[in-house]
């Protein structure tokens, strides 16, 4: 039965491509593209002052590469038509008398730093770059004079440069086999039934759980070579830290493949053409992903979406990789997100094999 299914799928080029390209091409996607840190955010300057300190400070926005200057003038008006007409993110006016005001004490200069809010997520990490950059200026000129009253030392834990790219990756793993699981599975018994070869099963001296068995496990150890491929891609390629062990990862995967094999067994049980089985299988993983925390962090949602999630297994996978990816976390730390995926692999599968007997007689 594993031998026929491995078979019937490598005889199709189509599927081969899906199987084995299309995890690659995503993560390369994922890896490159998909990225909320800012490099050159097109910025504007008004410059009132036209001093050696007014310069400085321009230069530190462009050092760090965070910001590029696409336009400089004397108007303010020229600044605001720069961000209306959408050619300039951020501006940055720097009022006359700048340069004095460093120099004399009391309240200090004044910088306005002006952010395009269409873009909130650009718009927020911009803020936070211009924050920092206008702090470390101020403390650079200021020297020993400045004394905060508060020493603030901040410090990323497990990833210090914020890197957006470390905390994707690992879960692009997650998506790639519940997507290549749910496709092939959903596919599997609805496509016997479409050749008119699911009576030939019923009458074969096949026990149930063989067919069952036939049927999920080629696809569970192409889901394994998926997360292979994607994982040495993600090491060796993107240098993504991995810091936890490879025993628990393999672990959580077992477990995740368990359930993402029993929502595909259950699909294809409950679809009468191979059209409708794909349907519902976009239908189950659109959901799934956008309530996984891979997009949108699951803290910021409303709460009734925030205990839904609970019961959705690949948020509790997602925290797990990135666990084990980024914190070098152990079972002592991700015991309830293993335990909850296990439940509901246990529960998915048991009612996907009933369903499943239930139709192969």
């Amino acid at each position: 039965m594993v031998r026929k299914e491995f078979r019937q799928l490598f005889r199709d080029p189509r599927l081969a491509r899906m199987v084995l390209v299309s995890p690659m091409i995503q993560l390369i996607i994922f890896g490159y593209a998909v990225s909320t840190d800012i490099r050159h955010t097109r910025t504007f300057v008004v410059d009132h002052d036209h001093t050696r300190a007014s310069r400085e400070l321009v230069r530190s926005f462009t050092a760090a590469g965070y910001f590029k200057i696409v336009g400089r003038s004397e108007r303010s008006a020229d600044l605001v038509n720069a961000m209306d007409h959408g050619s300039a993110t951020v501006g940055i006016e720097i009022p006359p008398g700048f340069a004095r005001a460093l120099t004399a004490g009391g309240e200090g200069a004044t910088v306005q730093v002006i952010l395009d809010g269409t873009n909130s997520n650009t718009a927020t990490v911009a803020q936070g770059y211009a924050e920092r950059i206008v702090t470390a200026y101020g403390a650079r000129v200021a020297g020993s004079r400045f004394v905060p009253p508060v020493d603030v030392r901040e410090r990323a834990w497990f990833n210090p440069d914020l890197a957006s790219r470390n905390y994707n990756i690992p879960a692009v793993v997650g998506t790639i086999i519940l997507l290549v699981c749910l496709l092939l599975t959903s596919l599997a018994v609805v496509r016997e039934r479409e050749l008119g070869t699911l009576e030939q099963l019923r009458v074969s001296p096949l026990e149930p759980w063989e067919m069952i068995a036939g049927k999920t496990i080629p696809f569970a150890l192409i889901g394994l070579l998926d997360q292979a491929l994607i994982l040495g891609a993600a090491v060796l390629w993107f240098h993504i830290p991995f810091t936890g062990a490879l025993g628990l990862l393999l672990l959580a995967s077992l477990c995740f493949l368990m359930t993402a094999l029993g929502l595909g067994l259950f699909i294809s049980s409950i679809s009468t053409t191979q059209q409708e089985a794909f349907m519902s299988t976009f239908l189950v993983f659109q959901p799934m992903m956008l309530l996984s925390g891979f997009m949108f962090p699951v803290s910021s949602m409303p709460a009734a979406f925030r205990w839904f999630t609970l019961l959705n297994p690949l948020r509790h996978y997602l925290e797990i990789i990135r666990g084990i990816f980024l914190k070098g976390a152990g079972l002592d730390a991700l015991w309830p997100q293993y335990g909850a995926l296990l439940a509901m692999g246990c529960a998915v599968m048991w009612l996907a094999t009933n369903r499943f007997r239930r139709i192969s007689g």
